[in-house]
């Protein structure tokens, strides 16, 4: 199993792998189902291949060395991409399936994520949609390995970055505040000069429109009285529906947020408006579920307000 020229077995590189994640070969060999012997063996012949020892003894476990840790890390990498690559195959060509990896970030409402991929879904070819939701750092540097299709999110590529990444904007939607009808009711007369001293629950600072936010309440000398601040935007509009207090949301989503949440609008926060990007490896998205995204969008499908990427 030894490719030619790289001087790497993959066969010791699994086995190492899974030594690492068991934290011993005798747990190792059984999940395996081979010998103590032949783990021992494979592992020390990747050793002898790198030059490095990769595990150290540390009581009754073994532990990665530094050497062990950048290996570790590549080869997540390694058997990642090979699961993926044999669920893919896996798939029937009956079925005519197109697989369809998708980063969100978790900046990202979930209702605003759900319509954004309801084009590639109504596609006549069956779309498999594999959603992953992390932080955008991690999720470039997923797709910048070739793990994701496409990342959604609502900022661009960072300046500076040395990935070959590129951003493609497709679209935004002005923010409200919403709340249940109680504080609807309270709060909706006199805005925004109502808004001083009420609750609101807003993202936290690593979110892109936090600070717009911020911006628009100054502009408008409003004080109000943060109650919660989420990372999570499903979080966040959890404890709105439970009445803890105000919250933004998109307001071409007023009647998704009244669905799911009970929440009525109680006023447009006017210039603070929310994006929404696309990111690819390419400067022209080629994957056809994508392109149906934003097709769609550009056709107003989607109810954002769109412009050009």
């Amino acid at each position: 199993m030894k490719t030619s020229g790289l001087g790497l077995n993959f066969r010791h590189l699994y086995y190492f792998w899974v030594v690492a994640k068991e934290g011993s070969i005798t747990r190792a060999a059984d999940r395996l189902d081979v010998a103590v012997q032949t783990i021992s063996a494979q592992l020390s012949l990747l050793e002898q291949s790198v030059g490095k020892s990769l595990l150290a003894p540390q009581g009754r476990r073994l532990v990665l060395t530094e050497a062990g840790r950048i290996a570790l890390a590549y080869a997540d990498q390694i058997f990642l991409l090979s699961e993926q690559m044999m669920d893919t195959l896996a798939i029937s060509d009956t079925e005519h399936s197109m697989r369809l990896t998708v980063g969100i970030s978790d900046s990202v409402p979930k209702l605003i994520t759900s319509h954004l991929l309801e084009a590639a879904l109504a596609l006549p070819q069956r779309v498999r949609l594999v959603c992953y939701e992390y932080q955008l750092d991690n999720l470039l540097a997923d797709l910048a390995l070739h793990k994701l299709d496409v990342v959604l999110t609502d900022r661009p590529v960072p300046s500076g970055t040395n990935m070959r990444v590129f951003s493609h904007l497709l679209g935004e939607s002005e923010i409200a505040l919403f709340g249940l009808p109680a504080l609807a009711e309270r709060y909706a007369p006199g805005f925004p000069a109502s808004l001083n001293g009420a609750p609101l629950l807003l993202p936290t600072r690593n979110n892109a429109i936090r600070g717009r936010i911020e911006h628009w309440l100054e502009m408008n000398s409003i004080r109000v009285d943060v109650v919660g601040e989420f990372d999570d935007n499903a979080l966040l509009n959890t404890f709105g529906r439970n009445g803890m207090g105000l919250f933004p949301a998109d307001s071409a989503l007023a009647k998704d947020v009244h669905d799911q949440f009970g929440a009525v609008p109680v006023g447009a926060l006017s210039s603070v408006k929310e994006q929404f990007y696309a990111i690819s490896n390419e400067r022209k998205i080629k994957h056809p579920a994508v392109e149906a995204i934003l097709a769609a969008i550009h056709g107003k499908a989607f109810p954002l307000s769109r412009q050009a990427a």
